[in-house]
């Protein structure tokens, strides 16, 4: 893929101030999932300064001019794996990582979670990059970065859409538990709960 450039939110807000950045974020547009769009208009911005999460923002070449046609957004966090959730193979794999909690027979692990992903579906800007374009380009990211705190797994939520749960397994995540989801979180998700979805890279 030529022309790609992707930006870092804290580093754009650092050289252009945040009231430009705000400007440049409004161009995301995501109706088929009203979260991501929130996210990142109202949240990414705070998040980003609290270093909560860090959003990234890819840019491509479209009409002549740089446009945003995705974000992705990666935070650290603390997952609980029970050996059954797992297959044996994953679970040998994740135990050099993992802490072992005797109380719940369960292992602690740190890892990089996919906070948000999503493509710009404004005008068409879709059609500029493929799904999973945009996943190769936020695992290479999750790469590098471990490459330097060390770790090897990353991990993602999702809702329980038969859909999205193919695409995540067909580029090698594996479901692993459930967390219910918040009262802030529920837009258009039936389900009371996100699936968690792990990779071993």
């Amino acid at each position: 893929m030529t022309g790609i450039n992707i930006f870092n939110l804290r580093e754009m807000i650092d050289e252009l101030g945040e009231q430009k950045v705000q400007i440049l974020l409004s161009e995301f547009s995501c109706p088929i999932n009203k979260e991501v769009e929130f996210f990142l208009h109202h949240k990414s911005i705070e998040f980003a300064k609290q270093g909560l999460s860090q959003t990234h923002l890819v840019y491509l070449p479209y009409k002549s001019k740089p446009t945003l046609v995705g974000y992705f957004t990666l935070a650290n966090k603390t997952i609980v794996i029970f050996p059954t959730s797992v297959s044996k193979s994953l679970a040998k794999r994740i135990s050099k990582f993992a802490k072992y909690d005797d109380k719940t027979k369960s292992r602690l692990l740190p890892a990089i979670l996919i906070a948000q992903f999503s493509k710009n579906y404004s005008e068409g800007v879709n059609d500029l990059i493929k799904g999973e374009e945009l996943l190769k380009i936020t695992i290479d990211k999750i790469v590098q970065a471990q490459s330097i705190i060390g770790g090897k797994v990353v991990f993602l939520e999702c809702e329980e859409n038969e859909k999205l749960i193919e695409f995540y397994s067909k580029y090698g995540f594996a479901s692993f538990g459930q967390r219910p989801i918040e009262a802030d979180e529920k837009y258009n998700q039936e389900a009371p709960y996100y699936i968690q979805m792990l990779r071993y890279l």
